[in-house]
């Protein structure tokens, strides 16, 4: 939904239709939208219909995403790229193959707050990064899900859903991940679901690890501790901070395109600089009482853009890939204790500039 309300902010983006495993919720959200409600496999036929959104859930961005290639159609995915990476190279090979092109959320990294801190590293505001930090740390889903035992099986757990944004965020700044190690364990083998509904006060089963501690090796020479936990009740960590040899940098949640950043240099006290006036950083979510930004399309607007430039989409699919694998990485090494290093060398995605960020503005 959040993408369907946001297509009418960006240029090069025109919904058409749209398909569910469900007609009547598919026919819901055709009529809010002025579109039509399709099958999937009408929606991949349809001569109409150049670029596939696949936001269906994770186990099916797969086969989804490898149906839509088939069809001809460029594809632009929730994230994970896929739930393994081996899939994952599967479909950057396809969509290279066939001459298509091939995104993946997160794009929050475009936002306000991701393309400030871009400027910032590459203009040396911090010097060469030498170590930095990144944590994403709460309690789990099960206190506000009404049914949320699948995000603690296999292809879920707090990496795979959540360390997408944190990953993606430190490539676009850092560049690629060349070795990565890693420790797991899981604060309970069961949890209670506290949210309202039919399965309130019931329990099931946790099948992959809650808490991962890894180190992340760039490729230069920069080390990042990454901490992706759903056993903490409350902390005082930053998201991310980055540290070099002239200075530190703070980013906000990279699940949000806003927020504030801060940077000191050589030691002097932290100078924060809020983005909530800049482009796509704005509050605007929730719409009644908004209190984040949230712009995702704007990966999708880009891919588009590129498209007609000739050029990959920022949020590739080949950057998902690395993203992908690091996760994989961090999930594989937890469970054996011996360091991976990537296959993929990913380069860091080309920055996006205020003067392109307003011109994908409608």
């Amino acid at each position: 939904m959040t993408y369907m309300r946001n297509a009418a902010l960006f240029r090069g983006v025109e919904l058409r239709a749209c398909a569910d495993l469900s007609a009547e919720l598919a026919g819901i959200r055709a009529k809010e939208y002025g579109i039509r409600a399709e099958t999937v496999d009408r929606l991949l036929a349809a001569d109409d219909i150049d670029l596939i959104l696949n936001l269906t859930v994770p186990n099916a961005h797969f086969e989804i995403s490898m149906a839509a290639l088939a069809a001809g159609k460029h594809v632009f995915t929730e994230k994970p790229l896929a739930t393994s990476a081996a899939k994952g190279r599967t479909l950057v090979a396809e969509a290279a193959r066939r001459g298509l092109s091939l995104g993946s959320a997160p794009d929050t990294f475009l936002g306000a707050a991701g393309r400030h801190a871009r400027q910032l590293m590459e203009g040396g505001a911090i010097g060469r990064p030498v170590t930095g930090t990144a944590f994403m740390m709460g309690r789990g889903m099960e206190h506000w899900h009404p049914n949320p035992s699948f995000y603690y099986q296999p292809g879920g757990g707090p990496v795979l859903d959540m360390g997408p944004y944190y990953v993606t965020m430190l490539v676009n700044l850092l560049g690629p991940v060349r070795r990565v190690l890693a420790m797991a364990t899981s604060g309970s083998s069961e949890r209670l679901i506290t949210a309202e509904g039919a399965l309130q006060g019931t329990t099931f089963a946790v099948g992959t690890p809650t808490t991962i501690n890894a180190l992340l090796e760039f490729a230069t020479g920069a080390l990042v501790t990454v901490g992706m936990s759903w056993d903490v009740f409350r902390h005082s960590i930053p998201p991310i901070e980055l540290h070099g040899t002239e200075g530190s940098l703070r980013l906000p949640d990279p699940d949000t395109f806003g927020g504030e950043v801060a940077i000191s240099r050589a030691g002097v006290a932290w100078e924060e600089r809020p983005s909530d006036a800049a482009l796509y950083g704005a509050k605007n979510w929730p719409f009644t009482a908004a209190d984040r930004a949230n712009y995702r399309m704007l990966g999708v607007a880009d891919l588009a853009r590129g498209l007609h430039e000739g050029r990959p989409p920022r949020a590739s699919g080949a950057l998902a890939l690395h993203v992908l694998e690091v996760l994989e990485a961090m999930l594989e090494t937890g469970a054996s204790g011996i360091s991976r290093t990537m296959e993929t060398t990913a380069v860091q995605p080309a920055a996006l500039s205020e003067d392109e960020a307003a011109s994908l503005k409608a």
